[in-house]
């Protein structure tokens, strides 16, 4: 059972519908015990990082997401509450990742909306998958580059597409959203 965390972050039908299409029984959850017993959770989310984390906190869903041993993906606003801490709503995040998100200069069009390709993937969530091929973005906020980074995108300046750290895997694009593409990288998490 895959176990889709609830935490009144928007996405979670679409992410749910997704990993359905592809054959995984799924629920979504902020229950802890529903949580822990799941094979693997995915951590969606559309947002803002202030008012995700303090639900988070609220239901001590942050402590028990930074000690889940099973795998976990992170998507868009996952990903950058997996951080130490974002500008958004100055906000201190889960830490899982070494780096900061930060908001996106204006110097081009924000939010970073649309298809974009990935660069320098270095994870087996992108086992088979060509960096030509174009994933679907949405976000105002970065994750800056660091150790944990195995995949970056370039908009306006080079940030984290995707970070890995022991078992925790996170996308700043929307899997559920890029087509084929993002249906097979769903995959090669759900069978990691």
């Amino acid at each position: 059972m895959i176990a889709i965390l609830k935490y009144n972050a928007g996405n979670v039908t679409s992410v749910k519908n997704a990993v359905e299409r592809l054959g995984y029984d799924c629920i979504i959850s902020d229950v802890e015990d529903e949580i822990l017993q799941s094979d693997k959770v995915i951590f969606p989310g559309v947002g803002e990082a202030s008012t995700a984390m303090k639900y988070l906190k609220d239901k001590n869903l942050d402590v028990l997401l930074k000690n889940l041993r099973q795998l976990v993906l992170g998507i868009c606003l996952g990903q950058q509450l997996m951080c130490k801490y974002s500008e958004e709503g100055n906000t201190t995040c889960l830490g899982i990742f070494n780096t900061a998100v930060k908001k996106f200069p204006p110097k081009d069009l924000v939010p970073h909306m649309g298809w974009n390709n990935l660069i320098e993937t270095k994870s087996e969530l992108f086992k088979d998958i060509s960096t030509k091929d174009d994933v679907y973005f949405v976000h105002s906020y970065y994750a800056e580059i660091c150790e944990q980074t195995v995949a970056t995108c370039d908009y306006i300046l080079p940030f984290s597409a995707a970070m890995q750290s022991n078992n925790f895997y996170a996308t700043q694009f929307h899997p559920e959203k890029s087509g084929d593409l993002g249906n097979k990288i769903l995959k090669n998490f759900l069978s990691l």
